[in-house]
């Protein structure tokens, strides 16, 4: 007997062929279209304007591989944490961002990371494999009713955050995007969408190559080679100066303003001459900061800066007309911070 397809990697027009094959009117394919990426239904008995015959031979073609619920925790804060379950049993991590202004899905990409970075928990897994554009999405969606059910909010922001570095699954992120952003999906403008990427410098022109929408942020936390190398390892190969290359390439064909995450450490990169090697930087392009304080991971060669040495970063980039938001942790006492999602905890930690 053959194995079953996921329906969710099927496109509209394949379905199209799959309706009429079995004698029914290709409109039934919009229909089904719109069950599966506007409704979110889990099985096609679901489906209730699609006739009976249909939804037999449907189910005896296709599975529907939605994402499971593992376990959730929330934060004192408001912030929300999900341990969501895959069809293989991986599991990966999403988190709802609350604030008084804006209500945030923080999503993963990827299983795992292979980008090793010093200062990230989800650095230390192995990375297992990309995630479909299904399950990025789905993630999105179960978010959204996070939003609504605690907070009484619908989302007003994504951020491609989570774990696994986006830029090393460029299809299913863009394709995941459009899902999204599509009436007949979400219908959620591209500029409350962001991408974060550690800096793959290629992917970086190729999202200007295909004039992405969305918006893009770097996660630079150095403007120094050496010390950048130092906690990002694939800085050896994308360096700064291919970066800005880079960085300048995808403002000329998007003109979109970039953003850089900068995470600042105690007596790392929290000297006014960090502060200046970053101006320098920022000079190559319109772009914002987003000064982002460090959460522990445990490990004992980084620590937090100091409040005055932040305050006196921040100032001389504005001294230099640089715009900065300084980034709160939310989410710290459930590792749901930045840097923080590393798949523990979970057990018997649901939220209320």
């Amino acid at each position: 007997m053959q194995p079953k397809s996921d329906i969710l990697l099927v496109s509209v027009e394949e379905l199209k062929k799959f309706v009429e094959a079995k004698n029914h009117k290709t409109f039934r394919a919009k229909q089904i279209y719109e069950w599966l990426w506007k409704i979110g239904v889990r099985s096609f008995s679901e489906m209730n304007n699609i006739p009976k015959e249909l939804i037999s031979e449907l189910d005896g073609h296709y599975v529907i591989l939605r994402l499971d619920i593992e376990s959730t925790q929330k934060s004192v804060d408001g912030t929300i944490k999900t341990a969501f379950k895959l069809h293989d049993d991986h599991l990966i991590e999403g988190v709802l961002i609350p604030t008084s202004k804006r209500t945030t899905a923080c999503i993963s990409s990827q299983v795992g990371c292979s980008m090793t970075c010093t200062f990230c928990a989800t650095g230390r897994l192995e990375r297992k494999r990309n995630l479909e554009e299904s399950e990025i999405f789905d993630q999105v969606v179960a978010i959204s009713q996070q939003a609504k059910e605690h907070h009484g909010k619908t989302l007003s922001n994504i951020v491609y955050m989570g774990m696994g570095e986006p830029l090393l699954n460029y299809a299913n992120v863009l394709k995941s995007i459009k899902r999204i952003t599509d009436p007949k999906g979400l219908g959620m403008s591209p500029k409350r969408i962001t991408v974060s990427t550690v800096g793959i410098a290629k992917m970086i022109k190729k999202l200007g190559d295909d004039d992405v929408k969305f918006n893009l942020a770097l996660s630079l936390h150095a403007a120094n080679d050496e010390k950048r190398s130092k906690i990002i390892p694939i800085n050896e190969q994308n360096s700064l100066d291919t970066l800005k290359e880079a960085i300048i390439y995808f403002h000329e064909r998007t003109g979109t303003r970039i953003t850089y995450e900068y995470i600042i450490f105690k007596n790392f990169n929290d000297e006014l001459t960090d502060a200046r090697e970053l101006a320098e930087f920022c000079k190559i392009t319109p772009c914002k900061v987003n000064v982002i304080e460090y959460n522990p991971i445990g490990n004992t060669e980084l620590s937090q800066a100091e409040a005055r040495k932040v305050d006196a970063f921040v100032a001389h980039l504005e001294s230099r007309n640089i715009i900065v938001n300084v980034r709160r942790s939310r989410g710290k006492d459930i590792d749901a911070a930045c840097g923080q999602l590393a798949n523990k905890g979970h057990k018997n930690k649901q939220a209320n």
